[in-house]
């Protein structure tokens, strides 16, 4: 596949209605995610156990802690990071496509062409160049996401938020969590290779069967759908296996952490609170993927239509 210019304005056309309409379920994700989790219990819980027990209590389901940010700080604060996020998908989806075409292009000349090596490192390469160049975006993005502030009171622009990073942290601020970051590029690698397995067998079993060349229009729509299939299982699975980085880099990037590397906050997020912790928000960012996914494809769809291509 070469690179098409085109594709990528589809793609961030799609991603930046996917992000919008599903932006409340990250900003619950986030809040699951972070270490001010028991903050969200609501004083009720808190004045019916006894102090030392309420660090070790269960922290609220994403339904409870929806439920509590509309109570305490009303529906705008859903909303939260979305204007770093929009500004974010553009540049971050062209870097990417940019990188992986490019290194695509070079590795094809030293390996395999078009081989499993070449797209993975092609994959793993533009993940990095990516990160290391939008990570800033992020978490800015991070931190409106966490200020939590009630109903009424001044919110936390962007710009203040930047402020804030620069004056605590200097420049090395806005680098926060770019480990954890790079440890979710693992998460590519593990999606391609359950994709490529899957496809492979769709593929195997599809010429065994032997399907007539007048079947062509319905052979075409079963491959599709069963493209989809192998999207959308190799996506959960992997998801799965690398979802504490996104914990850890939460974590790194709240305001005044005690959280300094990637080890160390595995460790003690390990320590303190348990391997379950590392899972926190996993349902919300599953059930957020199911309708980003549509939405992207419909908004895809949508435009390659009236654009009439």
């Amino acid at each position: 596949g070469c690179f098409c210019p085109r594709s990528v304005h589809l793609a961030e056309c799609g991603g930046t209605v996917g992000a919008i309409l599903t932006c409340p379920l990250e900003v619950v994700k986030t809040r699951l995610q972070s270490s001010a989790v028991q903050v969200y219990l609501s004083s009720v819980q808190i004045s019916t156990v006894n102090g030392a027990s309420v660090a070790r209590m269960a922290p609220p389901g994403p339904l409870h802690c929806l439920k509590l940010i509309l109570e305490k700080e009303g529906p705008r604060s859903l909303f939260r990071g979305l204007g770093p996020n929009l500004v974010g998908v553009a540049p971050s989806r062209a870097i990417y496509f940019a990188a992986y075409s490019t290194t695509k292009e070079r590795l094809n000349g030293l390996l395999e062409p078009d081989s499993t090596q070449v797209h993975m490192l092609s994959a793993g390469m533009a993940g990095f160049t990516a990160i290391t160049a939008t990570n800033p975006i992020w978490v800015i993005k991070t931190r409106l996401q966490l200020d939590a502030r009630n109903r009424g009171e001044c919110q936390l622009s962007a710009l203040e938020c930047m402020r804030r990073v620069y004056r605590v942290d200097g420049v090395r601020g806005f680098y926060r969590g770019m480990s954890a970051s790079y440890a979710g590029i693992s998460e590519t690698v593990v999606h391609f290779v359950i994709y490529e397995s899957i496809k492979r067998r769709l593929l195997e079993a599809k010429a065994a069967a032997h399907v007539d060349e007048g079947d062509e229009a319905v052979r075409d729509a079963s491959d599709f759908a069963g493209m989809m299939l192998a999207a959308a299982t190799s996506k959960t699975c992997a998801t799965c296996v690398a979802y504490p980085h996104e914990v850890i880099r939460t974590r790194l990037r709240e305001e005044g952490t005690k959280y300094r590397s990637f080890f160390q906050t595995l460790a003690t997020v390990f320590r303190e609170e348990g391997s379950r912790a590392l899972y926190r928000g996993l349902t919300t960012h599953l059930v957020r993927q199911i309708p980003n996914t549509a939405i992207m494809m419909c908004t895809y769809e949508l435009v390659v239509y009236l654009l009439n291509c």
